[in-house]
């Protein structure tokens, strides 16, 4: 039995265990299907299977757990869930705020039935104090490709195509509870390029947050228990100790923005970034950038951090 002592309080941490998701077993065909679904373009499974192994490897080698949770599903969930085409994305299922692990809501009913899974798991792998189902039982929707654990003291949310004011509402006491003193909320457009916040920004490294030029223009509602107030992007993200770097250096939004932390130095990255967003700013420019192919896993709509969920960080 799988037993883990969720641990997140940053985004940048030496990542000790992640849990993802295999692809699944059915192809998208063509174009026309792609658009349906709300795919960039028609992804051959095979092809996208073999991009996540080399993702995995990559995560491996570096010395992280990772835990491929479809491998932990009974077998009559798992002849379903295998057929369920955005499974590989994670991300969106939980979040980890600091010990406590909060479970998302599907923004969409197509996805429904993966939060519904990898719920029934987690009640299995962590105790009662620290997962409880019903946390999400008042929530909308919440897809947690648009929240950030920026720090001990503030997460960094966004409100938008697939989560709801109302959702954040619903849990802001719980995150307060988890240790944190501020959320942070934006409001980006409802967009296919902007459906989560980690499309349009991304944290790479203790001090550091890279993110469209256009987010700059937006406020942020500060919410703590004492009340509430707006501030522009900048000066919520600067109080909490980082510099942003401000780019429109973007060609393949995913690719470019949607990396994963794998300890303060070391970013894993996409085969199909634009590079010299890593070198615009020198707190970024010595790191050490490991890259991944996962052309065909993209196609999907998300990248390497929508299919990577960590649950420990160092």
């Amino acid at each position: 039995m799988i037993k883990i002592n969720a641990n997140c309080w940053n985004e940048h941490g030496e990542l000790k265990t992640v849990m993802v998701c295999s692809p699944s077993s059915v192809d998208v065909p063509d174009q026309r299907t792609a658009d349906y679904v709300g795919w960039e373009k028609p992804v051959n499974q095979v092809k996208a299977k073999a991009n996540h192994e080399e993702m995995i490897r990559a995560m491996e080698d570096t010395g992280v757990r990772v835990i491929d949770y479809s491998k932990h599903l009974p077998d009559e969930v798992g002849e379903l869930n295998h057929k369920l085409i955005n499974r590989v994305f994670v991300r969106d299922l939980a979040c980890v705020y600091g010990n406590t692990v909060i479970p998302g809501d599907a923004g969409i009913t197509m996805r429904a039935p993966e939060y519904f899974h990898s719920h029934e798991l987690f009640q299995s792998w962590f105790d009662e104090k620290t997962f409880s189902i019903k946390d999400n039982n008042s929530l909308k929707a919440l897809e947690n490709g648009d929240v950030f654990v920026l720090n001990r003291d503030a997460v960094f949310i966004n409100t938008g195509m697939r989560s709801s004011i109302e959702s954040i509402e619903a849990l802001k006491s719980k995150i307060f509870l988890a240790g944190f003193s501020e959320i942070g909320i934006i409001d980006l457009p409802r967009t296919g390029e902007t459906m989560h916040l980690d499309m349009n920004c991304n944290v790479a490294g203790e001090d550091l947050l890279i993110a469209k030029s256009y987010m700059s223009l937006f406020p942020v509602q500060v919410v703590s228990e004492n009340g509430a107030k707006y501030v522009m992007m900048e000066d919520f993200i600067k109080r909490q100790g980082f510099e942003v770097l401000w780019t429109d250096n973007v060609k393949h939004t995913v690719a470019d923005i949607n990396f994963l932390n794998l300890d303060p130095e070391t970013l894993l990255v996409s085969t199909k970034a634009n590079k010299s967003i890593f070198k615009e700013h020198p707190k970024v420019r010595g790191k050490k950038i490991i890259q991944v192919d996962v052309n065909e896993l993209e196609k999907g709509g998300g990248g390497i951090r929508c299919m990577t969920l960590p649950l420990e960080r160092k």
